[in-house]
């Protein structure tokens, strides 16, 4: 009995498969005996990868996935009497199901903004509480790169931000779940966007750009990496066969194959607006910069449309939703789902 292949969609770009190039590093490093725990040849030369791109200096730490990475990423950066400031869309504060809080002991403020970005005039209210025993501690921003609403920091603002932080003694964390779509849409280097803009802890993920599984956590500043592989270990982050999330990162950094997948989920990202936008019916709401499309689309839509192509409602009172592309996007799909909602749209006036 042959199974039919399931149809593309623009729910999320977790739900694509995995790059052929990565699962041929996964299968070639499947061979013999290697030593666990990231003493092996294929996580020292992933290693040496990571520091040829952000810095020589630079601690680089696998771990299983996004969570966890930000998790461990933000405990060695706080005390328990501190708190991160977030957006109020930020992963970590809305998906994360408080395993920040819990794991870290600290308190996550969440800071309104209308396009994902946080900017100096937003977190300036904040500092009134430094110094005041009676209150937590802000000791960490936290941006999402791109932000959860698909937009981009540009390398101005987040050193506008970092400077801000430092200033004031406080740290920057990047939450680099979709870092590539950054770096392809701003036509810049990792480190440039990262390390160069003043951050001190970067969680890098590849998983929603073709990967498997796995993430790194990248430490720049130097005096937070001495603690960190006990976090980790702690954390339950610790992967015994390494190998198989180091020979992904390999794969995916050698010949910039994560720049052609963010490339290309970008353009179908760009793609898919160009179709919407040619449907009176519906308005996109933010800037498409990565590789997400929010819209607000009528209410008699939703339900039929996700029937035929699963998606998430962003913000179920406005009727805004999330359409997300990826690597494996193609534009038959896109021109597929845009004649569907036409035809929805046709079908249900009233």
């Amino acid at each position: 009995m042959t199974q039919s292949t399931p149809r593309r969609g623009f729910a999320s770009d977790n739900n694509a498969g995995v790059h052929p190039v990565i699962m041929e590093a996964i299968q070639k490093c499947n061979m013999g005996h290697v030593i666990g725990y990231g003493d092996d040849p294929y996580t020292q030369q992933a290693i040496k990868t990571f520091r040829r791109l952000f810095g020589l200096d630079t601690g680089v730490y696998f771990v299983y996935g996004g969570t966890g990475a930000n998790v461990t990423g933000l405990q060695v950066m706080l005390k328990p009497y501190q708190a991160v400031l977030c957006a109020e869309t930020a992963h970590i504060y809305v998906d994360e199901c408080g395993a920040p809080e819990k794991f870290t002991g600290c308190k996550l403020i969440p800071v309104p903004t209308e396009d994902g970005k946080l900017r100096i005039e937003q977190l300036q209210p904040y500092l009134a509480m430094q110094g005041f025993e009676h209150h937590v501690q802000p000791a960490v921003i936290s941006v999402s790169q791109p932000t959860e609403m698909g937009t981009v920091y540009t390398v101005d603002e987040l050193i506008e931000l970092s400077s801000f932080a430092k200033k004031h003694g406080m740290l920057l964390h990047i939450d680099g779940a979709r870092i590539a779509n950054a770096a392809a849409y701003l036509n810049l280097t990792f480190k440039e966007i990262t390390r160069d803009a003043g951050a001190d802890v970067l969680s890098f993920g590849g998983t929603k750009n073709g990967m498997m599984f796995g993430e790194a956590v990248l430490i720049f500043n130097p005096r937070l990496q001495n603690d960190f592989k006990y976090i980790r270990k702690q954390g339950m982050q610790l992967h015994s066969k390494m190998r198989f999330i180091a020979a992904q990162f390999e794969a995916y950094l050698q010949d910039d194959l994560w720049l052609a997948n963010a490339r290309h989920a970008n353009k179908m990202a760009q793609l898919l607006a160009q179709k919407i936008n040619e449907i009176d019916e519906i308005k996109i709401t933010q800037k498409v910069e990565s590789n997400g499309v929010f819209a607000v689309v009528p209410k008699r839509l939703i339900e039929p449309l996700r029937k035929e192509y699963f998606f998430y409602t962003w913000n179920e009172s406005k009727n805004e939703v999330r359409w997300m592309t990826s690597f494996d996007t193609t534009e038959e799909d896109v021109e597929n789902f845009a004649q569907t909602i036409r035809r929805i749209l046709k079908n249900n006036l009233t």
